[in-house]
């Protein structure tokens, strides 16, 4: 599991970046990807845990959880 940090995510197109703790690789959150009950949104600079999967276009958060 990595950790990181919101950079942004749009809760109306249901997509974001995380920016991955120790580094300023950024990737992709889609909202199918975040592993909560009810509506799945996240906030800018929240903490979160995730995994990175390959994705269609490249690395993208998987398992996402709020911390």
């Amino acid at each position: 599991m990595e950790s990181g940090k919101v950079k942004f995510f749009n809760a109306e197109k249901g997509f974001g970046f995380i920016i991955v703790d120790g580094s300023n690789e950024e990737v992709f959150v889609h909202y199918t990807g975040i592993a909560t009950d009810g509506y799945r949104t996240l906030e800018e600079g929240q903490a979160v845990s995730f995994e990175i999967v390959d994705g269609q276009r490249g690395k993208q958060a998987s398992n996402v959880t709020p911390l």
